[in-house]
Order: C-alpha cells, then sequence, then structure tokens
C-alpha cells in the first residue's frame, strides 16, 4: 500500500512539473525571441544532463542505440517530445496556463483510453469502463467549464 502512494505522489509531483516547464520555457522563448528555439534549448540542457547522468552512473552504452530487431517508430518518442514543449510554450501564452494545461489533460485521457481499449504500440490491453467513459466526460465537462469561466 505505502509504495501505491508513492507511486501516485510521484505521478502528481511529475504532473506539476509539466506547467513549470511551460512557464520557464515561455518565459525563455521571450527571452530569446522563438518558441522554436526554447525547445532547442530545452532539449539541449535535458540532454547534457542525461548524458552526464550516464556518464556518472556508468550506464552510457553507444551499443544500445543500434536498431536491432525493433520497430522503426521506437526511435520517435523525442521528436513527439519536442512537437509537444514547442506546442505548449507556444500555446500557454495564449491560452493560459489553466486552459492549456485542461486541454492536454482531456487529450492524453482520450488517447490514453484508446491505448487502453486496443493496446496501441504495444500496451497492455484495458477494456474502456463505464467509470472511465464516465471520468473522460468530467474531465472535458471540466475544460469546459475553464473555458467559459
Amino acid at each position: 500500500m505505502q509504495s501505491k502512494i508513492l507511486l501516485i505522489i510521484s505521478a502528481l509531483a511529475l504532473g506539476a512539473i509539466l506547467p513549470t516547464q511551460a512557464a520557464i520555457n515561455t518565459k525563455l522563448a521571450k527571452a530569446i525571441g522563438s518558441p522554436v528555439y526554447a525547445a532547442f534549448v530545452s532539449f539541449a540542457v535535458g540532454t547534457i544532463a542525461l548524458f552526464v547522468y550516464l556518464m556518472v552512473a556508468k550506464q552510457f552504452n553507444v551499443h544500445a542505440l543500434q536498431p536491432k530487431q525493433h520497430p522503426w517508430w521506437i526511435w520517435i518518442g523525442g521528436l513527439l517530445g519536442t512537437f509537444f514543449v514547442a506546442g505548449i510554450v507556444i500555446l500557454m501564452p495564449r491560452l493560459g496556463v489553466i486552459l492549456t494545461f485542461s486541454l492536454v489533460i482531456a487529450g492524453q485521457m482520450v488517447a490514453s483510453i484508446l491505448f487502453d481499449q486496443f493496446g496501441w504500440l504495444g500496451v497492455a490491453v484495458r477494456e474502456i469502463s463505464l467509470g472511465k467513459i464516465a471520468g473522460v466526460i468530467l474531465l472535458v465537462a471540466g475544460v469546459i467549464m475553464v473555458r467559459k469561466f
């Protein structure tokens, strides 16, 4: 039970990182004059940090980067991350933090239900339930309320 609570707290903390990162990257975009360049700088700093960690932890393995027998799409996670970071930096100043992330969370929930239901990209299948559908509907209703009020 304790480990489950720790996982839940960790997930909440990770969720709090997203608007914090967005606010920082938005300031960076204003400072350097480009949301895309700000996303580039953000990823460059993150890449350097991860490289340093891998070196210090003695986990860097250049052979792990070989494609081998894996599907081509396992290599595009970083590409999707760049679209996310650049998109957030563009949207947040226009929509505000709460509306931007309400929409992001609603989009995540809809996609998550589809991934669970159909097992897309190799995730474990977890069937859609009425409770899950109700939760997504409530999230979308929350987005509408955030937008109107």
